[in-house]
């Protein structure tokens, strides 16, 4: 089994942290789960905006794959905080809404309805001087990284859980795959027998056969029936997706893309099965490759 001491981390994972500074108090939370790039979606507490580009590089520095859910909550402690009406945007939408109006029978815009727009209503600071903002969001961003590193020991935890588990599945890849190699009936004289049998019962009339054409036959029955080539890279797979695992990098793409090969390759070993136990054996080599494919999702 390759050492797991830097295991692939998985895409699974939560971390959260709270802080106060003043007044502010405030809640993180971060999820992450599967995804087939880096997906960042931020759900932030009004006002807190400003934050949104050193916390999107801070993930980006720290992950490279997985669907992140980041939310932060704000509250505080009385009074400071002012709601203010942008005036700028409150103007276009009300020019909007006068020209859809002049086009047909639209009701007019409820004040509801206008402090409901997103961008309309602004929370501020309460006159809060920027060095005291700064200083909160400094803070914050600190309680932040606390959260992320959270996350990021989360989906390494997760990444050496599911390490034995695909190693066990690379184990059995390996077994079968020696099982199929050591089949007494991938040998030519094997084949030679098998076929004279069914040669004999089609015939039914006890005419000699002819030994050499039969000898013939066998030998190209066996040369369709070859599956070294397949074997020797099922082999080689195998070898590639420990080094993998061991690397303790990300490696998510190209341990699927590894899983895509290993179930060509178990395909073709299949089709060229010319008896019953190969078949059998390739069929189990196709299970557990889909099993491990489906463990090789969660990583990252």
């Amino acid at each position: 089994m390759a050492k797991q001491d830097k295991p692939v981390p998985s895409m699974t994972g939560f971390g959260a942290d709270e802080g106060r500074h003043g007044v502010v108090s405030w809640r993180w939370d971060i999820r992450s789960v599967n995804g087939k790039g880096l997906d960042v979606r931020l759900r932030l507490a009004p006002g807190h905006e400003a934050l949104e580009p050193r916390l999107r590089e801070r993930i980006a520095g720290r992950v490279t794959r997985g669907n992140v859910s980041v939310g932060l909550n704000v509250a505080r402690d009385g009074g400071g905080t002012e709601l203010s009406i942008n005036e700028a945007a409150l103007a276009q939408v009300m020019a909007i809404a006068e020209r859809l109006r002049a086009r047909g029978n639209f009701a007019p815009l409820s004040v509801e309805g206008l402090l409901g727009l997103r961008g309309v209503i602004e929370v501020g600071e309460g006159g809060e001087d920027p060095e005291t903002v700064e200083a909160r969001h400094t803070a914050m961003l600190a309680s932040f990284d606390r959260a992320l590193d959270q996350l990021v020991e989360a989906r390494a935890a997760e990444g050496r859980r599911l390490a034995p588990v695909i190693e066990e599945q690379l184990a059995s890849i390996a077994s079968l795959v020696e099982t199929i190699a050591a089949s007494p009936s991938r040998a030519p004289d094997a084949i030679r027998a098998r076929l004279k049998e069914q040669i004999a019962r089609l015939l039914e009339t006890g005419v000699p056969l002819d030994e050499q054409r039969l000898h013939q036959e066998a030998a190209l029955l066996a040369v369709k029936a070859d599956v070294d080539e397949e074997l020797q890279r099922l082999r080689a797979h195998v070898a590639a997706a420990r080094e993998l695992m061991a690397g303790g990098k990300p490696a998510g793409r190209r341990l699927d893309f590894l899983a895509q090969e290993f179930n060509r390759e178990a395909n073709t070993t299949c089709s060229k099965a010319n008896d019953i136990d190969t078949t059998r054996a390739g069929l189990a080599l196709k299970a557990v490759i889909e099993q491990m494919r489906e463990q090789i999702q969660n990583i990252e």
